[in-house]
């Protein structure tokens, strides 16, 4: 029997997280406005060709276990590994100072995001719940929250800092008050980062997340003409 979080996308939106899904027979995209996430049920050519319509020209993308050659309709932009990590120590939360996010504050996270690159981000990715943030001066300057829920599991995401504020251990704090929620609902969290991304990584495993094994994320446009 396969892992939980062999197929995170494939797992989280055809079960908890369902309500965020757009789904075409055995193929899903999550809702163009809060995420670029999709899966099929199978990855056999046939299966994968389920994508092209859910593509839109922000794009989609992919977690599995092996690279994927793009369906006749789409092209890809950007395929490398990811880590997934999970953690395996639960550390007691730091004493911050902080607020819960949701929809009025959903301009201010895109933002937040664009400028720092944590992740795909969208306009209404709040709508996942679970987001924390810290103000200073009426200025968001740093966030986490939440992102793919498969069974027994909450992925950690959206973790970013603005450039001026960072070096304060904001992210690390926001990540483990974030951790310690989702442990105290009874699940083990989780997170994802690029292979090459070394200096998360290391975070990573201050925080005592350990690294599960690698996956592929493969993202993918529709093709021109």
């Amino acid at each position: 029997m396969s892992h939980p979080l062999d197929r995170p996308v494939w797992n989280a939106f055809t079960g908890r997280q369902e309500h965020l899904a757009i789904r075409r027979g055995d193929a899903l995209r999550v809702d163009p406005a809060v995420n670029v996430f999709a899966a099929t049920a199978d990855l056999t050519p046939e299966g994968l060709r389920g994508l092209v319509p859910l593509a839109d020209a922000g794009g989609i993308a992919t977690v599995e276990l092996e690279p994927l050659a793009p369906p006749p309709g789409l092209v890809i932009v950007k395929q490398a590994t990811c880590v997934q990590m999970i953690a395996e120590r639960h550390d007691p939360p730091p004493d911050l100072a902080f607020e819960e996010l949701g929809e009025a504050d959903g301009p201010e996270m895109l933002a937040l995001a664009l400028l720092t690159e944590p992740g795909p981000f969208r306009a209404e990715t709040w709508r996942i719940g679970g987001f924390i943030g810290v103000r200073r001066e009426g200025r968001l300057i740093a966030m986490a929250g939440r992102r793919m829920q498969p069974n027994g599991y909450v992925e950690v995401s959206g973790v970013c800092t603005h450039p001026y504020a960072r070096g304060q251990g904001l992210a690390g704090a926001l990540m483990s008050i974030v951790a310690d929620r989702i442990v105290r609902q009874g699940d083990t969290p989780f997170l994802h980062a690029w292979s090459s991304n070394a200096g998360a990584i290391a975070l990573y495993e201050r925080l005592g997340y350990r690294t599960r094994r690698e996956l592929w994320i493969t993202m993918m446009v529709p093709a021109k003409g």
